[in-house]
C-alpha cells in the first residue's frame, strides 16, 4: 500500500439554471437558482448551459467552473465559460 496524496485541487464544471419568480404584490420577478448540474469537462457543462437555455421555462443559465482545495475543501470564485439569457449579477452568485 503506498500513502501517495491526493491531488491537491480539484476542477468542477457547472451548469446552473435560472427561472423567473414572482414576489410579493407587486407582482416583482427574482431569478432562483433551478437545477445545477456537475460534468467532468468544460463543454460537457457549457453544451448543458446551452441546451437548458433553449427551454421555454428557463429564464437563464451559467457553465462555470470552480477549482476545490482538496486539503482545506475552500472554493475559489467562478470563472464562467459561458452565461446565457437572464442571469444574476455576478455580486449576487
Amino acid at each position: 500500500m503506498t500513502d501517495e496524496p491526493e491531488s491537491a485541487f480539484k476542477v468542477h464544471y457547472i451548469c446552473q439554471t435560472y427561472t423567473e419568480k414572482k414576489t410579493g404584490r407587486a407582482g416583482q420577478v427574482a431569478l432562483v437558482v433551478d437545477k445545477q448540474f456537475q460534468y467532468t469537462t468544460a463543454e460537457q457543462a457549457r453544451e448543458r448551459a446551452e441546451r437548458e437555455n433553449r427551454s421555454d421555462t428557463c429564464a437563464g443559465a451559467d457553465a462555470y467552473s470552480v477549482t476545490e482545495d482538496a486539503g482545506s475543501g475552500e472554493v475559489s470564485e467562478p470563472t464562467f465559460l459561458v452565461r446565457l439569457g437572464n442571469v444574476p449579477e455576478f455580486d449576487a452568485f
